[in-house]
């Protein structure tokens, strides 16, 4: 699921760099807000923060309702980290004191989950005993710091009071939020759910799956810093959040839509089950008859294509299989030209479709197998990942 951050910003010059951070915050696929004091507004424009955040600048604690909800409480109750960058010596002992006049102050005293605070002030204001003390309360109490750095001010003296550079704030929000992020850097496409072959305006062929087991992947690739592709048939579960969407209907609108994104991926998993076979012929009236004989053609096979195509690309294929499981799925890993292949049996309880479980073994093209016991999808999905990382 894919993660938001609040960016508090108050009013000191270091405010520009809080431009940076949240552009990078963004890059890593974090949703972004920011809440700003009005003296932050004398250094940057709340317009350059919303069009870098892509998210309304939350200001003014009285502002016009656009939607009934006490918006300090509610977005303290949405973010997942609370990054108050710069934070200036009137926010810090605002923080100390319980004081909250403002967006910025209330919202502070709303949240209940990691807040990392960023001071950035003169060297003098930085050493104020009243400074010192304020922090190390707010440090007794919880909050994160990343302490300022040593260098030239804005005032023209030298010495410790630099807001903390944007790439190293945004390091330490991934070291908070994504302790895990080896997919940083990878995009994934993946396929989740049924496909859908029309006979009739009434009628159509399909099968059992859910898209949970996708959906359950999307989400441990988002968790793990990774950026999802989700191509979806019909599923029965909600779409994993902080991933483009790419809805189908049938097999053929699923094989287009995977080669037409490949190059776009590093990694394929395809965890849908789409129809093998569609009406020769369809009809846009519902068949009206008393015996009703249908002509079946084979789809194309989306993970063989791929395959044929991936490159240097890892292509995770799927084997849902009723008898000889691990021969079918070896044959299998072998015709698509897949890296890893994870097989199951529909037959066994707690595996197979619609079902929040599985049991899986998981067979490599090196010639690796490892079964898994009966686990939760979501896990499930993080040891497909770590074997995807030993590839």
């Amino acid at each position: 699921m894919k993660k938001t951050v609040l960016v508090g910003v108050s009013g000191g010059i270091a405010a520009y760099k809080s431009c940076e951070l949240v552009s990078l915050l963004r890059k890593r696929n974090y949703n972004v807000k920011v809440v700003m004091t009005k003296n932050a507004t004398e250094f940057v424009a709340p317009l350059s923060f919303e069009t870098l955040s892509n998210n309304e600048v939350m200001l003014d604690t009285f502002a016009e309702k656009k939607k009934f909800d006490v918006k300090h409480v509610s977005i303290a109750k949405e973010a997942d980290l609370f990054i108050v960058a710069p934070a200036t010596a009137d926010v810090i002992a605002k923080f100390s004191n319980g004081i909250c006049d403002d967006m910025l102050t209330t919202t502070y005293a709303a949240f209940f989950k990691p807040v990392l605070i960023c001071p950035a002030m003169n060297t003098k204001m930085y050493e104020n005993e009243a400074n010192l003390r304020n922090m190390e309360f707010l440090k007794s109490k919880g909050n994160l710091f990343l302490d300022s750095e040593t260098g030239f001010l804005a005032c023209g003296d030298v010495g410790k009071g630099r807001m903390a550079e944007a790439a190293a704030i945004a390091d330490k929000a991934d070291e908070i939020l994504t302790p895990q992020s080896d997919f940083r850097d990878k995009t994934v496409l993946i396929t989740a759910g049924a496909t859908v072959e029309d006979i009739d305006g009434v009628r159509f062929i399909s099968n059992y799956s859910s898209g949970k087991m996708g959906v359950a992947l999307a989400d441990a690739v988002t968790e793990r810093g990774g950026k999802v592709i989700f191509v979806r048939g019909n599923t029965s579960v909600p779409d994993p959040e902080g991933c483009e969407i790419i809805k189908v209907k049938s097999t053929m609108d699923m094989y287009e839509a995977c080669l037409d994104n490949l190059s776009r991926c590093d990694v394929i998993i395809k965890a849908a089950a789409p129809a093998d076979y569609r009406p020769e012929r369809t009809y846009d009236n519902k068949i009206k008859s008393d015996a009703l004989t249908l002509k079946l053609v084979k789809n194309p096979d989306i993970a063989k294509a791929i395959g044929e195509r991936k490159g240097n690309r890892i292509l995770v294929a799927f084997a849902a299989e009723t008898t000889d499981l691990l021969k079918n799925a070896g044959e299998k890993l072998i015709k698509k030209n897949a890296d890893m292949i994870v097989a199951n049996d529909l037959k066994q309880e707690g595996a197979g479709f619609g079902v929040d479980t599985n049991i899986a073994t998981i067979i490599y093209a090196d010639g690796r197998m490892e079964s898994l016991p009966i686990m939760d999808k979501r896990v499930l999905a993080h040891c497909i990942l770590d074997g995807i990382l030993s590839v």
